[in-house]
């Protein structure tokens, strides 16, 4: 009999481990909204203000959390879950990298959007469209534009991952920022489609 208990408890430890791996998952929803708050203040379209930053971007799912902590099995899980439950998107590396877009498409990049100068890439960075509109200076220098750019937008999804302790996110988080950097482009810029193609939104 107390063999029988014994090969149960074991059995129930196995079965709770099991379930801490299967619930360690991308968080794809609450990534998917940060992306599209972060882009958002970027391109100035609705600025991320104190009420809603990027600190407490996931508060809106506390009844969920809350029915979820309920549940005895994941009191055994907690540590696993937390991980998708308190997912923060910010950091001071993140709100740096943040900013340093923010001002380059306030300052410049902005322009050469509306201009078809500089469209979105499908692997969320920015490329040069038509070069031709510029000089042989210019060229130079809206180079250094897109050079910059992109330094820093790989050393944003980057830092993202970093900051929830998953740097295997990496690839998913850049996706959900491909996603709405094309979204969210104005009408009239250029972006390129999933074949590589440049079109206009």
């Amino acid at each position: 009999m107390k063999k029988w208990y014994k090969s149960l408890l074991i059995g129930s430890f196995v079965f709770v481990a099991a379930c801490v791996t299967i619930n360690v998952y991308f968080p794809a929803a609450e990534v998917d909204s940060a992306a599209e708050k972060i882009v958002k203040d970027i391109l100035q379209e609705e600025p991320v203000n104190g009420e809603n930053d990027q600190s407490s971007l996931f508060n809106g799912n506390s009844v969920r959390r809350m029915a979820h902590r309920m549940n005895p099995l994941n009191w055994l899980i907690a540590s696993a879950h937390a991980q998708q439950a308190d997912i923060t998107l910010s950091s001071p590396a993140i709100n740096e990298l943040t900013t340093k877009l923010k001002n380059r498409f306030n300052d410049a990049l902005k322009t050469h959007l509306d201009n078809n100068v500089v469209g979105f890439t499908n692997d969320g960075l920015v490329e040069i469209v038509d070069a031709g509109q510029l000089g042989l200076k210019d060229r130079q220098t809206v180079k250094k534009l897109v050079a910059d750019e992109n330094r820093d937008r790989v050393a944003l999804y980057r830092e993202m991952a970093i900051a929830n302790n998953h740097p295997e996110w990496e690839e998913q988080i850049t996706n959900a920022f491909v996603k709405q950097w094309i979204q969210q482009a104005k009408a009239g810029w250029s972006y390129q489609n999933a074949a590589g193609q440049w079109v206009k939104k």
